[in-house]
C-alpha cells in the first residue's frame, strides 16, 4: 500500500478535473480510492501509477503554463507576505521589542508558515527582526538618540560626496532610473496608510542606494548598504511629513545631478540630510 497526502492529491486532481467525472471517464473503481482515519488517501502502487498515467495523458492537451504551475505557490506570495510584515514593523503596529508570533501571522495573513518564516529571515538580515533561540522572533529595538546622531554624522561624511560624484559620472540611464524612483515615491497611495508608509521607506532606501552606486565608489555604496539606514529611520515614527518633505528635497538633488552640477548636488544632499536629521531628532525632544 502507498500513502499520499490527501490535500496534495486532491488538489492535483481538482485542478484539472471534476472528481466524479474523472472516475467515470477513466473507469477508476471507487474501491481503489478511500480515506483512512489519518486523512491520507491510500491506493495500491499499481493503481497510483495507472491513475497518474491517465492524468498525464489528459493533461497533455493543456497549455504548458497550466502544467508548470501545478501545485506551485503563487510567485509573488513571498514578496506580498514580506511587504505586509515589513509595513507592520515600519508603522509600529508591531512595536519595537514586540514578540512576533508566527501562528498569529498565519491566521492574520491567511498563508502557511513557510512564506512567513522566509519573510522573517529577510527582515532579520535587515536588522528589523531578532531571532532568539528557544524564544522565537521579535521586533528589533529602535535607534536611541546617540546612535541616531552617529548615523547622521556618518551620512554627512559620505552622502554629499557621493551625490557630487554621481553628478559627474552617473549614466543617463541611471539618472532616468532615479527619476522613476522619485515619481514612484510621489505616486504612492494606498487605502492602508501603513502599507503606503512601508513602500515609501523602501523606495527612499532605493533612491539613496542608486545615488551611492552611481558615485562609482564601491566602498561608499557597500558601507551605506550594510547599515540599512532608511529602514531604521522610518521606524522611529509614523508620520506623513517625513514623506512629503523628503520628496521636495529629492527633487533638488535630482535636478543638480541632471545638470551635472557637482557642487549643487553636494549642497542639495547635505541640506536634505540636515533637514532629515532635524525631523527625526525631534522625536527625542518631544516636538
Amino acid at each position: 500500500m502507498l500513502g499520499i497526502d490527501a490535500c496534495v492529491f486532491e488538489h492535483a486532481i481538482s485542478k484539472h478535473f471534476e472528481f466524479r467525472r474523472f472516475n467515470n471517464d477513466h473507469d477508476i473503481k471507487s474501491d481503489r480510492i478511500f480515506h483512512c482515519d489519518g486523512g491520507t488517501m491510500v491506493l495500491r502502487k499499481t493503481h497510483v501509477k495507472e491513475l497518474f498515467e491517465k492524468m498525464g495523458k489528459e493533461m497533455s492537451g493543456s497549455t504548458s503554463s497550466e502544467t508548470s504551475t501545478l501545485l506551485r505557490r503563487p510567485p509573488r506570495l513571498g514578496e506580498e507576505v514580506y511587504n505586509a510584515i515589513y509595513a507592520q514593523l515600519m508603522s509600529l503596529k508591531i512595536p519595537p521589542g514586540g514578540r512576533i508570533a508566527v501562528d498569529n501571522l498565519v491566521r492574520e495573513l491567511g498563508v502557511s508558515q513557510t512564506p512567513i518564516r522566509e519573510a522573517l529571515s529577510r527582515l532579520e538580515a535587515q536588522g528589523l527582526v531578532v531571532k532568539t533561540h528557544l524564544i522565537g522572533y521579535s521586533a528589533a529595538p529602535q535607534l536611541d538618540k546617540a546612535r541616531l546622531q552617529q548615523l547622521y554624522e556618518l551620512r554627512l561624511l559620505l552622502e554629499p560626496f557621493a551625490a557630487a560624484q554621481a553628478a559627474k559620472s552617473m549614466s543617463e540611464t541611471t539618472i532616468s532610473e532615479l527619476e522613476a524612483i522619485d515619481e514612484e515615491m510621489r505616486a504612492i497611495s494606498h487605502e492602508d496608510a501603513r502599507l503606503a508608509y512601508g513602500r515609501f521607506a523602501q523606495s527612499d532606501s532605493k533612491f539613496h542606494d542608486t545615488i551611492a552606486l552611481g558615485s562609482g565608489n564601491a566602498l561608499i555604496h557597500e558601507t551605506l548598504a550594510r547599515l540599512h539606514i532608511h529602514v531604521h529611520l522610518f521606524r522611529l515614527y509614523f508620520h506623513s511629513r517625513a514623506t512629503s518633505d523628503a520628496n521636495n528635497e529629492h527633487a533638488l538633488v535630482i535636478s543638480a545631478i541632471k545638470r551635472r552640477d557637482h557642487a549643487a548636488a553636494e549642497r542639495a544632499m547635505r541640506d536634505h540630510i540636515e533637514r532629515s536629521r532635524v525631523r527625526f531628532m525631534a522625536i527625542f525632544s518631544g516636538v
